[in-house]
Formats: C-alpha cells, sequence, structure tokens
C-alpha cells in the first residue's frame, strides 16, 4: 500500500507526459509514416486474402507447421520464390482509434506503476531520487523497446522502423526519469 500512497502522482504524471510525447511523436511529428508501405496491387491482395475468409490473427507466408517441413522440397521452392512474410488481420471495420488509445494509456500507466515499485522496493521513502528516477528509465526503457527489437528480430520489421522504436523509447524513458527523479517521496 505504501507504494500506492506515496507513487500515485509520478505515476500519472509520468503517464500523461509519455502520452502526450507518443501523441507528438505520432501525430505531429509523424516520424513513423514512413515505416508502413502500400502494396502496389493493394486491392488485389485484399481481394485474395478476403477470399480466404481469414479470422483476426497473425499469419504466416508459407506456412510451415513443423520445422522438420522446412526440408521439403516443395516448401523449399515456397521459401525461394517468396514472398516471406508476416501477416497481422483485425476485425473488418472502422479502426477504434479511441480504444487503442485507452489501452495504451494504461499500458503506461502500468509500465510507471510497476518500474516506480521496483524503484520504491530498492531506494525506499526518502531514498536517493536520482537513483530511483534512473531505475525507473532503464525498467521504462526496457518495456517500451524490448518488443520491437524482437520483431527486428524474429518477424523481419525492418531495423529501421525498430531504430524509431528505440528512440521513442528513449524519449518515454527519460520522461519517466525526469518525473520520478523530480517526484520521488521525502522522508
Amino acid at each position: 500500500m505504501e507504494y500506492v500512497t506515496h507513487l500515485w502522482l509520478p505515476v500519472l504524471i509520468t503517464a500523461v507526459a509519455v502520452f502526450i510525447a507518443s501523441s507528438l511523436i505520432h501525430m505531429v511529428f509523424k516520424w513513423h509514416n514512413s515505416d508502413y508501405k502500400k502494396l502496389s496491387n493493394e486491392d488485389a491482395v485484399r481481394d485474395a486474402i478476403r477470399a480466404g475468409s481469414p479470422s483476426p490473427g497473425q499469419y504466416v507466408v508459407p506456412y510451415c507447421a513443423d520445422m522438420k517441413d522446412m526440408q521439403n522440397e516443395a516448401m523449399q521452392q515456397k521459401y525461394i520464390a517468396g514472398p516471406i512474410g508476416m501477416l497481422t488481420l483485425r476485425k473488418n471495420g472502422p479502426p477504434s482509434i479511441g480504444g487503442s488509445l485507452i489501452q495504451w494509456f494504461v499500458y503506461v500507466l502500468v509500465v510507471a506503476a510497476i518500474a516506480g515499485a521496483m524503484a520504491m522496493r530498492v531506494f525506499g521513502v526518502g531514498g536517493n531520487a536520482h537513483g530511483a528516477g534512473h531505475l525507473v528509465g532503464l525498467v521504462s526503457f526496457l518495456t517500451f523497446t524490448g518488443g520491437s527489437v524482437q520483431m527486428g528480430i524474429w518477424m523481419g520489421k525492418p531495423w529501421g522502423s525498430v531504430i524509431k522504436d528505440v528512440l521513442d523509447g528513449l524519449i518515454y524513458a527519460t520522461i519517466g526519469c525526469l518525473v520520478f527523479t523530480w517526484l520521488w517521496p521525502l522522508a
């Protein structure tokens, strides 16, 4: 309970500040817009996908059920011929940006709360505010960037896009570090 009473303000301010920073990154500066490309035959691809009636989920092309199947000559030819890709399909209908923004804010709030709880456990009330802020920043950085790096390694996400995500994570982590250093509870 000590965590909640002492850390609610830095957690909330961090979440709001990170939310604002991410909104600026994505809606004002738009530095991620170049990460997404349009297929030259988008309508034909959409028609082909729709013809299979896939449900929302993650798909891989070509699909290989087991590693030993990769040795199959037909599967090897599919890999050689290409394309090779990962596809995420969402439910049909207009995107719900409001729902995604709420989920993002809750996620940022949880990251700040967990990082703050870890710092409280290590430094305690009245402890080294500078050290606590750095711990919050490090935990936040790993949380905000780790998924994108994994996507680069395993899913083929372009490294230029991963680097931008890491820069985003560095900005978010720096915000958390500064807020927690500023508002670390005194004894």
